[in-house]
C-alpha cells in the first residue's frame, strides 16, 4: 500500500509541479482534492482524510515556496517593509487555522474548501477577462497602502483561510495587494514569502493537533502523511521548471480558463456529492 501511494503521489507531484510552473497556481488547489479522493481508496479513515490532505498539502509547499522566496529575494522582488508587516499575523493565522481545522468535522472542512475554491476559480476567470491597466510606480503604490492595522488583519485572515484550505495563500494575497496598487512582481514576491510561513506554521499546527492520534495511518507525522509528502515533493520540484519553460509557448490564459472551470467542477462535486 505504501509503495502504491508513493508512486501515485510521484505522478501527482509531477502534475502539480508542471501546472504550478505553467499557470502560476498554488499546488494545494490540486493536491487537496486529489488526496481526498485517493486516500480512502487505501483504507484511510474518511474522518481523517480531509485534515491529512490539508496538512500534507501545506507540508509539500514548504520546500517549493522556500526555494521560490529565495529566488524572488535575489531578484529584489520582495518589498520587505511591506512584507514584514504581514509576517507575524499570517503565521498566527496559519496556526489558528490548523487548530480550527482539528475542531471541525470532515463535512465542514470539505464544504469550506469547496466553497472557497469556487470563489477563487470564479475570480481567476474574471481576472483573465479584465483588461490590464497600467500599474502605479513603487512610490505611488506605497502611498496607497492601507494602515498597519488593516495589513495585519489581512495577514491574519489570509493565514487562517489558507491553512483551512491547505494552500499557500497567494490566491488571496496577490489580488488583495494588487487592489491596493502594489506592483505585480512585488505582490508575487510578498505572497511567496508569506506562503512559506503559512506552510511552515500551518503544517506545524497540523502536526501538533494530530500528534498521537491512534486513528491516523502509519508513517504519519501528526496529520502529515509522509509517503504522500515525499512522493509529491520529489517530482514537483523537478517538473515546476519545465512548466515555466512551457509557459512562453502555450496559450496560458486559455489554459487558466479551462483550469478554473475544472476547479469549479471539483468544488461542486465536493459540496454536493
Amino acid at each position: 500500500m505504501l509503495l502504491t501511494i508513493f508512486i501515485t503521489c510521484l505522478v501527482l507531484g509531477s502534475v502539480v509541479g508542471f501546472l504550478a510552473g505553467l499557470l502560476g497556481i498554488g499546488g494545494g488547489l490540486i493536491i487537496v482534492p486529489v488526496l481526498v479522493y485517493l486516500l480512502p481508496q487505501f483504507g484511510i479513515s474518511p474522518n481523517e482524510v480531509m485534515p491529512i490532505a490539508l496538512a500534507t498539502s501545506l507540508a509539500s509547499i514548504v520546500m517549493t515556496s522556500a526555494s521560490a522566496a529565495y529566488a524572488h529575494h535575489k531578484n529584489q522582488n520582495i518589498p520587505w517593509s511591506l512584507t514584514k508587516q504581514l509576517l507575524l499575523t499570517i503565521s498566527v493565522g496559519a496556526l489558528v487555522g490548523a487548530i480550527v481545522a482539528d475542531l471541525l468535522s470532515t463535512s465542514a472542512l470539505t464544504n469550506f474548501f469547496g466553497f472557497a475554491v469556487m470563489l477563487l476559480a470564479t475570480y481567476m476567470i474574471y481576472s483573465i477577462r479584465v483588461k490590464k491597466v497600467e500599474l502605479p510606480s513603487e512610490n505611488e503604490s506605497s502611498e496607497r497602502l492601507p494602515s498597519n492595522m488593516i495589513l495585519k488583519v489581512i495577514g491574519l485572515f489570509t493565514g487562517v483561510v489558507a491553512s483551512l484550505m491547505g494552500i499557500a495563500g497567494g490566491a488571496i494575497l496577490i489580488p488583495t495587494l494588487s487592489y491596493w496598487g502594489v506592483p505585480l512582481r512585488q505582490t508575487i514576491g510578498t505572497a511567496t514569502v508569506c506562503g512559506m510561513l503559512v506552510a511552515c506554521f500551518g503544517s506545524a499546527g497540523y502536526i501538533y493537533t494530530g500528534f498521537g492520534k491512534a486513528s491516523l495511518p502509519q508513517w504519519s507525522l501528526g496529520y502529515v502523511y509522509l509517503p504522500a509528502l515525499v512522493g509529491i515533493i520529489t517530482t514537483s520540484l523537478i517538473f515546476a521548471p519545465i512548466g515555466v519553460k512551457f509557459a512562453t509557448r502555450l496559450p496560458v490564459s486559455t489554459l487558466k480558463t479551462f483550469f478554473a472551470g475544472f476547479l469549479i467542477i471539483v468544488a461542486i462535486k465536493m459540496l454536493w456529492f
